[in-house]
């Protein structure tokens, strides 16, 4: 195996081993998981004559890495929409000098650590 698909062969488990750490939020195995991805992909970025086989692989690699993507973006919107729910649960009601209800923003008691 020429060093092109051992590399290849290295960030597909990466990936893989990506999203499970994405299902399990293990945000430090990610971090340490993305260091070596990076280094993967600026040697791989280098390379130029690629086979079919590696290209397959290749190709493989790029549906696992859209796929984790996704599954990090989609992880983001549910937590955005968390704390935007708990946020209204906490935020007490502020009223103006006329008496009106004035609705606050800016983190409320949750972002602050006050809760």
């Amino acid at each position: 195996m020429n060093s092109a698909a051992a590399q290849l062969e290295r960030l597909h488990q990466l990936i893989l081993q990506e999203r499970d750490c994405a299902k399990r939020l293990d945000m430090d195995g990610m971090q340490q998981l993305l260091e070596e991805k990076q280094a993967l992909v600026a040697f791989l970025s280098q390379a130029t004559d690629l086979d079919d086989d590696l290209k397959d692989l290749a190709a493989e690699i790029q549906k696992e890495n859209r796929r984790n993507a996704y599954l990090i973006w989609s992880a983001l919107g549910w937590v955005r929409e968390h704390m935007e729910f708990f946020n209204r649960q906490v935020s007490q009601p502020s009223y103006s000098a006329a008496g009106a209800s004035v609705n606050a923003s800016g983190g409320g008691r949750l972002l602050s650590g006050k809760v």
